[in-house]
């Protein structure tokens, strides 16, 4: 039994959806050394609790309103360099995975796995391990024994962060302005990245561009 309540583990949630980060609360607060250090939407509001109080690990959405998790974990590391932290995930992670540990993630685990596996992620991860699934794990072990293999293989890993962030935000229907102001980029940069985009995806128009990011944004939310 747990009597000393410095030994929980202070928990930071970040995700954009407020009900999202109701039903993780709950189920964090049902672990009896796990503490709630508090909540964040956004890049800006993880920096600031940041800056005030440092929890025992971030649990990191890597779609956040305005920016993703793989930068918001760049942004993270530049000032805090060992706070665990935890990406979740709607998105592929054959995708993802690889460049949220890349960019400084201690786990990655999708969001179908929340309910089932996060406690033991996250407990995991502030052991000083690595959360990965049992697949993922196993695909990182083949590229390691395949080294002339080329592991990007599917036009979507050939995209670089930033232009997977800007193609997931034009799946999510932002025009490039929007995209612009959101990323606190010009509208010239975002240009050039839709542009390096539809050719590393063979896409001839804006519109093709379009469809295909809300077809690929939309069965992420929707796997089959």
């Amino acid at each position: 039994m747990m009597h000393d309540k410095e030994k929980k583990k202070n928990i930071l949630i970040v995700d954009d959806h407020p009900l999202v980060r109701k039903g993780i609360r709950s189920l964090l607060e049902q672990e009896h050394d796990f503490k709630i250090a508090g909540e964040a939407g956004s890049r800006s509001e993880v920096l600031e609790h940041l800056r005030r109080n440092i929890p025992d690990l971030i649990l990191l959405d890597i779609s956040l309103q305005g920016s993703d998790g793989i930068e918001v974990t760049k942004a993270i590391r530049c000032e805090f360099d060992r706070i665990p932290i935890l990406i979740v995930s709607m998105h592929d992670e054959t995708l993802y995975a690889e460049r949220a540990l890349r960019a400084g993630a201690n786990g990655y685990i999708m969001k179908q796995e929340v309910a089932e596996n996060v406690i033991k992620a996250i407990r995991q991860v502030l052991s000083g391990k690595i959360y990965v699934s049992d697949g993922m794990r196993q695909k990182v072990l083949r590229d390691l024994t395949q080294p002339h293999a080329d592991i990007k293989s599917t036009p979507m890993e050939r995209l670089s962060d930033r232009e997977l962030e800007v193609f997931r935000l034009i799946g999510e229907g932002r025009g490039t302005r929007e995209i612009a102001e959101s990323l606190h980029l010009s509208i010239k940069t975002i240009e050039t990245y839709r542009a390096h985009i539809k050719e590393k995806l063979s896409i001839k128009s804006a519109a093709e561009l379009a469809r295909a990011a809300v077809n690929w944004v939309e069965s992420a939310r929707h796997p089959s």
